[in-house]
């Protein structure tokens, strides 16, 4: 299994629903030296899993008190695949470490 950082829509259940087919597991984590920004999608199918079009960005900011709190789910690789095809080209697909230790996948803002 893989680890999917999700600090925004997915971790919405009707989301996951419709992007995984399943309501996924996870716990509590924290990216540090990140923040929270806001982007339109105008992706129609995305919009209507969210039910809006405004949606959370990660930007790195560098700064030591800066952080963003999510959920770090489990998910297999196809899972993986789905989640890139639900996340528009605003965002690309990092790997990290989080507060906990454990590293894992965050979708980030695509500079």
């Amino acid at each position: 299994m893989k680890k999917l950082f999700s600090y925004g829509t997915l971790q919405l259940e009707n989301v996951q629903r419709d992007t995984f087919g399943r309501v996924l597991t996870g716990n509590k984590d924290r990216l540090d030296k990140y923040v929270i920004s806001k982007i339109k999608i105008t992706d129609p199918k995305v919009i209507e899993s969210s039910g809006t079009d405004m949606h959370p960005i990660l930007e790195y900011t560098g700064n030591e008190t800066d952080f963003v709190e999510g959920t770090l789910f489990e998910v297999t690789d196809e899972e993986l695949i789905s989640a890139d095809e639900y996340e528009v080209d605003d965002y690309k697909r990092a790997e990290v470490a989080f507060k906990s230790g454990k590293t894992g996948f965050v979708y980030l803002k695509n500079e």
